[in-house]
């Protein structure tokens, strides 16, 4: 694919190739990595506005940043216009100069409570969000699907929508909300979507290599890729993607996430997430099993620090 530098509103990314918010992943030592191998957009894990505005303390840990972070976006969900409005010009969201609006989320629970890809049927109620959450002066992202049924898919109606109502850029992964995180991607809606309007539009779903990648921009048009899981198994997708020169291994990337995030976390949230971080990062490797049974069983970061040597040296 071609990487190239995208404007997002008043902001030049430095890539077109992005790190989708993955809920347990995507806090801030994880998006300082990836800002480092070449992604040009990351964004927190997905926020809940009803949560932020009863003040959360897990919520509020979500949306922990420093200075060091280059460029700070923030996932929100809320199917309130009021509350998400009135979230998006809060205090907490201060330091964030983008906000990106989940409109695709599938997960039952979130769906039936009118949020998340749920907003894909209410449309005017959609432009209200956005239209609100664009009055905070931050600039307004979208993600979405490309529709709730595979037989019935209005990704194109739907990012017409997102534009009029102000949004700066959509992300569009491309299943449906009934398909998941299954199945393959529907190009030609995420095609249709990007000769619709004239923000920018980025492609997400089933990107597992560079090979990926190039399928997505070429039967897409799209401006720029979102990649997600797969970046948890290989973080070294954004510079295998951007042709950025990494002189760095597997074990040094987790060895630094484990430093970083028991600077800035407490020692429980350090254990739990490097545990799951190496647990990807081994996927392939073979005769893994007893490996992981050992992560899991470590009680102290520097228990945690010797096995990672171990198993990545």
């Amino acid at each position: 694919m071609e990487i190239k530098q995208l404007r997002a509103g008043g902001i030049l990314l430095p890539s077109n190739v992005f790190m989708a918010p993955l809920a347990g992943y995507t806090c801030y030592p994880f998006r300082i990595m990836a800002y480092a191998l070449g992604a040009g957009l990351c964004f927190t894990e997905m926020s809940s506005a009803n949560a932020l505005k009863y003040q959360d303390r897990a919520t509020r840990r979500l949306l922990f940043t420093t200075e060091k972070e280059p460029i700070k976006a923030v996932q929100l969900l809320g199917g309130n216009p009021a509350v998400m409005e009135q979230m998006a010009a809060s205090e907490l969201l201060n330091e964030f100069a983008i906000l990106d609006i989940n409109m695709g989320c599938p997960v039952p629970n979130v769906f039936k409570s009118g949020e998340g890809s749920a907003l894909m049927l209410d449309m005017k109620r959609a432009a209200n969000i956005i239209r609100g959450c664009k009055k905070s002066g931050k600039i307004i992202t979208v993600k979405c699907r490309t529709g709730i049924q595979k037989d019935h898919m209005f990704a194109a109606e739907f990012a017409r929508m997102c534009e009029d109502a102000g949004a700066d850029l959509i992300t569009i992964h491309g299943r449906s909300r009934s398909m998941m995180y299954d199945g393959e991607c529907c190009y030609e809606e995420i095609a249709q979507a990007k000769a619709a309007v004239s923000i920018p539009v980025i492609a997400n779903g089933g990107i597992f290599s560079a090979k990926d990648a190039d399928t997505m921009m070429e039967r897409t048009g799209a401006d720029g890729v979102m990649v997600a899981r797969y970046a948890l198994e290989n973080p070294f997708i954004f510079s295998e993607l951007t042709g950025r020169t990494i002189e760095k291994n597997t074990l040094q990337l987790l060895l630094e996430q484990l430093e970083l995030t028991s600077v800035h976390y407490d020692e429980t949230f350090t254990l739990t997430y490097i545990r799951k971080l190496a647990s990807y990062a081994m996927k392939k490797k073979k005769g893994t099993k007893k490996y992981k049974e050992g992560l899991f069983q470590c009680g102290s970061l520097e228990e945690l620090r010797g096995l990672l040597i171990q198993i990545f040296s």
